[in-house]
């Protein structure tokens, strides 16, 4: 969250129902153009929490003793909450013993290597509702255990009890999944250098100070106490200072939000310069994240759905409802509510149909439901939003009736919520992203609409924009080269990512503006678009811009190539620059990290294909079969590269097997019709097209090879109805035209 500590905010109601009334559209938060004294921020320039409490001694108390104050502290028998008493937990086989030797916490358990070891405890991460551990490993690398302490229960449990992991995946504790290092140290501790280094996949992390101590958001304290000292109240005017009762609403929300949302990194290290879209970019609302209607699914935190929110609209911020420094929340049950809102409206029985002080009757459990994270974490939905059970009905969206009427469906409670309210009034977003999210016919219309009024949360017009890419990017060039322009670095930054895909360079050579963007994260991607663009010919003009960028970039790749993602994109950037051998080996890199995801296996196999390097490509699509055996497209991919050997019984064999995993793609039978026919087996060959032909009577392939079958064993009057009906059914293809006209002359 955040902590302001040389001016208490006094926030009254006045002042909240005052910002409530200015009407602010939903845009993102400008570049902050301070003086800033400092270009690498070195550990003596923090001065630590004692040295701030000397003149804040209020706000002092208020965070002391925080969720902040206790983000990481070193375990020792006042910090860890656990029972180490000769414990043992056991969970998916995999047994915990939690003990002491002298003053020092330790557990065994199953290391990366499938054997047991005794691990030192050397940090606790947390402190409510559950405290992690944290160990050291080689290579400067420390690693969060998967069994974490229940402070509210008092028991150990595990974090992910649904999971089997095995020790080689790197899901595994001792792995990537919870390494603290890359997955949790930017946000645990103040002012945190990673330093990761590929080439000996070593970090060396560094801190200033190892909790989120009072200069991890207002920035390091030295210039400050001596501009203090130096200038009195003209301090303010030196901007070395941040996160003050100053600071704008949505200022405020980008600068808690670097800590509080789900990103990608685009520095390499927080340096309180520009704003959160210079160091990082957010998670979008997508399947598998969100909920298709913007509500919370995946651990995404909090930002990305405040930012949905009427409240962020009208420049409610993060301290109107929190404590800037305790971090708790302002006031009790609908009390916090009142504020802004008139509760003899809104806390009555006609408002909200339940008991009084009910849990029904509570604000937050109607327009803030959430879920748990990591087992015991109850967070709530920030979108702070009315609960809609129509659209559950028709898309199957949760709802806060039946969250907690789960002995209900979905039309009891739109038959309720119609009783009480009557019909829906007004348009939200969420009716027309859904479709488009969920890639429903025809749902790309209500997308472009989306995208292109600004009336909308910017991140949910990002979030159209990236999912109108779903349906088919070639076909919105034009609205995509338009958005480029857009006010929204959110709107910007997405159609560069959609317009890199195609990889056009009439396309690309619109990103050379996006070079001098304001924001880092825009401006980087820009660059990753032009990858395939000759270095020789970009413009004078922007010959300066791209050398800028491009160490931008490289700091941005460097940063990210402890994770698959940041590998990924390396090996394509080489790609797209045509340097295959590079672009190999990142996939290559990449696959050391985690060696059990097969994504990154067929891609790697289908680039030595591309490479005719036949025999790495085999070897790799086998042992994808031998590690995910029910996965047809695998069958597919090796029969293809079988068949381009001309291994034709072998070829069969692979086609066979992906048309009993997918008997619904049609593209097996039409090429397992191909090898037949290679063979001379012509029978066969015409019964697999009739087969394919059962899944889809219209299909263009498979007509086509049965006209063909019957014109090679001159069977003219049956070929002849098909390529008809082809031409029908696809006018613009002169090829079928010269079919039926060769047929016409052996009728």
């Amino acid at each position: 969250m955040k902590l302001i500590q040389y001016i208490f905010l006094w926030i009254v109601c006045s002042c909240i129902i005052l910002s409530c009334k200015e009407k602010n559209a939903y845009k993102s938060v400008s570049s902050v153009a301070k003086e800033y004294p400092y270009d690498k921020l070195t550990d003596d320039l923090f001065l630590g929490d004692k040295k701030c409490k000397e003149c804040h001694q209020e706000e002092f108390k208020e965070w002391k003793g925080s969720h902040h104050d206790k983000a990481m502290q070193i375990a020792d028998s006042l910090t860890v909450l656990g029972n180490f008493n000769d414990t043992t937990f056991v969970s998916q086989d995999v047994k915990s013993r939690f003990f002491k030797k002298g003053k020092d916490f330790y557990v065994n358990t199953e290391g990366p290597d499938g054997n047991y070891h005794d691990y030192k405890i050397e940090y606790t991460f947390g402190v409510f509702p559950l405290q992690q551990y944290i160990v050291k490993f080689p290579n400067g690398r420390f690693q969060c255990l998967r069994t974490a302490w229940d402070c509210k229960e008092e028991k150990w449990f595990d974090l992910y009890p649904d999971f089997k992991v095995v020790h080689s995946e790197w899901l595994h504790w001792s792995r990537g999944g919870l390494n603290w290092n890359m997955m949790c140290a930017d946000c645990h501790s103040t002012n945190v250098r990673k330093n990761y280094i590929q080439e000996t996949d070593s970090y060396n992390t560094q801190y200033s100070l190892i909790n989120v101590s009072c200069e991890a958001c207002h920035g390091p304290g030295k210039q400050h106490v001596n501009d203090v000292v130096n200038l009195g109240e003209k301090y303010k005017a030196t901007g070395t200072f941040f996160m003050t009762s100053e600071t704008s609403p949505k200022e405020l929300v980008d600068q808690c939000a670097r800590c509080h949302m789900r990103r990608e990194q685009f520095s390499e290290a927080y340096d309180y310069k520009g704003t959160m879209l210079d160091h990082y970019f957010p998670q979008l609302i997508e399947e598998g994240r969100y909920h298709a209607d913007g509500q919370i699914l995946d651990e995404v935190y909090v930002y990305g759905s405040f930012v949905q929110s009427k409240m962020y609209e009208n420049n409610i911020t993060c301290t109107n409802c929190h404590n800037a420094h305790s971090l708790e929340l302002k006031f009790e049950g609908n009390k916090l509510c009142a504020q802004c809102h008139d509760s003899q409206k809104y806390n009555t029985t006609e408002h909200h149909a339940h008991p009084e002080n009910s849990e029904g009757a509570k604000c937050v459990n109607c327009h803030m439901p959430g879920k748990y994270y990591m087992g015991n974490d109850f967070r709530r939905d920030h979108s702070l939003r009315v609960p809609r059970p129509d659209l559950s009905l028709k898309y199957n969206t949760p709802n806060a009736c039946t969250n907690c009427h789960n002995d209900k469906d979905n039309q009891w409670a739109w038959s309720s919520f119609k009783k009480l309210y009557g019909e829906v009034d007004s348009i939200h977003f969420s009716e027309k992203l859904i479709p488009g999210i969920k890639g429903i016919l025809n749902g790309h219309t209500e997308l472009l609409s989306l995208v292109k009024d600004d009336k909308y949360p910017e991140i949910v017009r990002a979030s159209a924009a990236k999912a109108l890419s779903n349906y088919n990017t070639t076909v919105f060039v034009k609205e995509y080269i338009d958005l480029l322009n857009d006010d929204s670095p959110l709107v910007r930054a997405v159609s560069v990512d959609a317009l890199s895909e195609i990889n056009n360079q009439n396309y690309i050579s619109y990103f050379f503006p996006l070079l001098k963007d304001p924001k880092r994260s825009v401006r980087i991607k820009a660059f990753y678009g032009l990858s395939s663009f000759p270095k020789g010919q970009i413009p004078e003009s922007y010959k300066t811009d791209y050398d800028t960028v491009e160490k931008e970039f490289w700091k941005h790749i460097n940063t990210n190539s402890d994770f698959v993602g940041g590998r990924v994109k390396k090996a394509n950037y080489y790609l797209k620059k045509g340097e295959f051998q590079k672009g190999i080996q990142g996939y290559v890199d990449a696959l050391k990290i985690d060696e059990l995801n097969n994504s990154l296996r067929l891609t790697l196999a289908n680039l030595y294909y591309q490479n005719r390097a036949f025999s790495k490509a085999e070897s790799l699509f086998k042992k994808v079969i031998a590690l995910e055996p029910d996965f047809g497209p695998v069958y597919y991919s090796l029969a293809l590269l079988l068949a381009e050997q001309n291994r034709t019984d072998e070829a069969i064999v692979a086609l066979k097997k992906s048309q009993i995993k997918m008997p619904e793609n049609t593209r097996v039978y039409y090429n397992l019709s191909l090898l037949y026919d290679k063979k001379g087996d012509t029978v066969n060959a015409e019964k697999i097209l009739y087969e394919g032909l059962k899944i889809d009577k219209n299909n263009e392939s498979l007509l086509y090879a049965l006209a063909y079958q019957f014109y090679t064993k001159e069977k003219y009057k049956k070929a002849k109805p098909i390529i008809e009906k082809l031409i029908k059914a696809h006018p613009e293809n002169p090829q079928y035209m010269r079919f039926l006209d060769e047929l016409k002359t052996k009728l």
